[in-house]
């Protein structure tokens, strides 16, 4: 699908006299095309098409699109009815009341683009740009920040699971490659052993049959993993996802003793936040936070929230999920800094909050922190026998330090 720009069209006077008097007092998304317009122009899309083929449906409007559905949380199928059936949508739109709209997958093709062309940023960024120039959001005022999980699309596996969908994984994406040369290399067992998807109620009960399994599944992957980086391997083998996936998850779950390949005990295992929990999203990681663990990634999301004024979210961030929001804190303050954003008053939560950060971002960027301060963890702070901070009287004007005996130390 190609992508020729065109000049977007005013709504048309039929569908502005219909949502006028369908909706008097207006909607959220009326106000959003009076207030910002179309906010998008195809000419920001074009570099993520192709010069030749079959035009594709208008990139301003799947990118509003995108952010209608993200304003009233819906998925694909839903939000291209609301671009067939809804009036307001197809005013926003600057559609006529009769047009069909879309197919709900061009949608995610739409996604898929940005994201092979490094643009995922580029929704926001550009809604930002016109809603600085709206006067609706601007640097000073109040915006708060905090993460939340977010679910990798996996199935959950266990250990043996996942080192046996692993090589499956792998074997699959080299019979792709290199089907001949793959044949000569596996006997014809692996067919019953790795032909189908690895499940838990097809595998072993017992410990000792388990570990033999995952033993023998370990000594299968040992093989194919030398095969493909021998000489004379067909050039590029070693290099495909699935089976660097392998290799790397080999590394996780085995190691070589006697030249025998052994499973790894729950000792053994790098950090959980280390390994791969599934071949098919090498990046999801294990984590938790508070009471809720998962796998797959942490969001942090930084909002206005001035009263009275419409609460805008400012900044997004996705980490690997083991990342600490304290990381962050310092990456956000300096995106917000760079787009002419940064809060007077930032409120976060615990977990992006220590002295250090409390000091530096008042001192670099004029930003007060307001948040809990984590406990004192330190043994002194445990130990009712001990003097912890709280113990100790500071003079910050006089930079000097009493402890509880009335010696006082002088920075």
């Amino acid at each position: 699908m190609s992508l020729k720009p065109q000049t977007i069209p005013s709504v048309p006077e039929t569908t502005a006299t219909v949502a006028r008097a369908a909706f008097p007092q207006g909607t959220a998304v009326l106000r959003l095309r009076d207030e910002l317009g179309t906010i998008y122009q195809d000419e920001l899309f074009a570099a993520l098409y192709p010069e030749r083929g079959q035009p594709a449906a208008a990139a301003w409007r799947l990118a509003l699109v995108s952010v209608l559905q993200f304003l009233e949380d819906l998925p694909d199928r839903q939000a291209a009815d609301a671009v067939r059936g809804r009036i307001d949508w197809k005013y926003a739109l600057s559609l006529d009341l009769t047009d069909p709209g879309f197919d709900f997958s061009v949608l995610s093709e739409f996604r898929d683009r940005l994201v092979a062309g490094e643009q995922e940023m580029l929704l926001l960024e550009t809604l930002l740009v016109r809603l600085k120039e709206a006067g609706l959001v601007k640097s000073g005022g109040r915006q708060r920040s905090d993460s939340t999980h977010v679910l990798a699309a996996i199935r959950g596996l266990n250990r043996l699971e996942t080192v046996g969908e692993t090589l499956r994984a792998a074997l699959n994406s080299l019979a792709e490659a290199a089907p001949a040369w793959l044949t000569e290399r596996i006997a014809p067992d692996w067919f019953e052993r790795y032909g189908r998807r690895v499940e838990e109620y097809r595998l072993p009960k017992g410990e000792t049959a388990r570990t033999a399994l995952a033993e023998r599944i370990g000594q299968d992957g040992h093989q194919i993993l030398a095969a493909v980086y021998a000489p004379g391997a067909p050039t590029g083998l070693h290099a495909l996802p699935a089976v660097q996936a392998l290799r790397q998850t080999w590394v996780h779950q085995f190691y070589l003793a006697d030249e025998q390949v052994r499973w790894r005990t729950a000792a053994e295992l790098p950090p959980a936040g280390q390994r791969h929990d599934s071949p098919y999203d090498v990046e999801a990681r294990y984590a938790n936070k508070r009471s809720v663990t998962w796998v797959g990634y942490k969001v942090h999301l930084t909002e206005t929230c001035d009263a009275g004024a419409p609460h805008l979210i400012t900044h997004v961030e996705t980490t690997p999920a083991p990342v600490s929001d304290i990381a962050r804190t310092a990456p956000i303050h300096e995106a917000l800094v760079a787009r002419g954003l940064a809060p007077a008053v930032h409120f976060l939560d615990a977990g992006y909050v220590d002295a250090p950060l409390l000091l530096a971002s008042q001192a670099e960027h004029g930003i007060e922190m307001v948040g809990p301060v984590r406990p004192d963890a330190s043994w002194q702070g445990k130990s009712h026998q001990a003097y912890d901070l709280g113990a100790f009287t500071i003079g910050w004007d006089t930079r000097t330090v009493t402890c509880p005996q009335g010696q006082t130390a002088t920075s």
